[in-house]
């Protein structure tokens, strides 16, 4: 499976939040993507606010209406630290300007700009354990759940491009959390491996989960440094 350097992805994804404030094509197929990445973070740190799920919809695509309207992702750069702050400050900004709640229906149009299942959303949220988690501290710990989801979606796709779906289907179990736990015998035996032919299989299926991971996480960081620290704080939100 090929791999792919951390910087390029950097460039690559700094490249697309600019392209977001771009209005043509391209800027709205970057937008696109963006808000993709980035609604789930979004939406559960209004509902913990405690807005309903419609008003929380409504008050995320008026989110990302205005940044649109108002070329919001040409302030975003490196230099200005990481990407994750800045969409948290901007949204903290958006909502303490929204006194009615319809506006953000009006912001947006009365249209969606993204097609999102923001019923899928909702239940994932649901699905939250009651805690008293702030909104920022949920915000981080969805970012890190959306951004672990994103890199088993391209791991699984590697593994399909490689006609080994099944192979993937079976050896997920060992890297994501709360699966049902199965032993390297009989997931051997489900494949047709030797334990110790899978053992290595499982080594790889880590080593690639964890560069993909890291080159997610460096989408929007400019130094080694900055992603090992966003790393181990999103971890610490896994944690919480």
């Amino acid at each position: 499976m090929p791999t792919e350097s951390s910087h390029s992805f950097t460039v690559t994804h700094w490249s697309m939040i600019l392209k977001a404030g771009l209005h043509d094509t391209t800027g709205r197929n970057a937008l696109g993507t963006l808000c993709q990445c980035y609604w789930s973070p979004v939406y559960f740190y209004t509902r913990r606010w405690g807005h309903s799920p419609h008003d929380a919809e409504d008050l995320t695509q008026g989110f990302f209406a205005r940044m649109i309207e108002r070329d919001g992702f040409r302030k975003a750069t490196p230099q200005r630290g990481k990407f994750r702050t800045f969409l948290l400050i901007a949204l903290k900004n958006f909502l303490a300007d929204e006194h009615d709640r319809a506006m953000a229906l009006k912001r947006g149009g009365g249209q969606k700009i993204i097609s999102f299942d923001a019923e899928d959303a909702e239940t994932k949220y649901r699905r939250q354990p009651e805690d008293h988690q702030t909104p920022d501290k949920l915000f981080d710990k969805r970012w890190a759940l959306a951004l672990i989801e994103r890199s088993l979606r391209r791991l699984k796709q590697e593994f399909a491009d490689a006609g080994k779906t099944e192979q993937f289907n079976e050896l997920r179990h060992f890297i994501v959390a709360g699966a049902e736990p199965r032993t390297f015998a009989e997931v051997a035996i489900r494949l047709a491996m030797s334990e110790e032919a899978l053992k290595k299989a499982v080594q790889r299926l880590r080593r690639r989960y964890s560069e993909i991971v890291r080159a997610e996480v460096g989408q929007t960081l400019a130094s080694d440094v900055e992603i090992d620290e966003e790393i181990k704080y999103l971890c610490s939100c896994l944690g919480e």
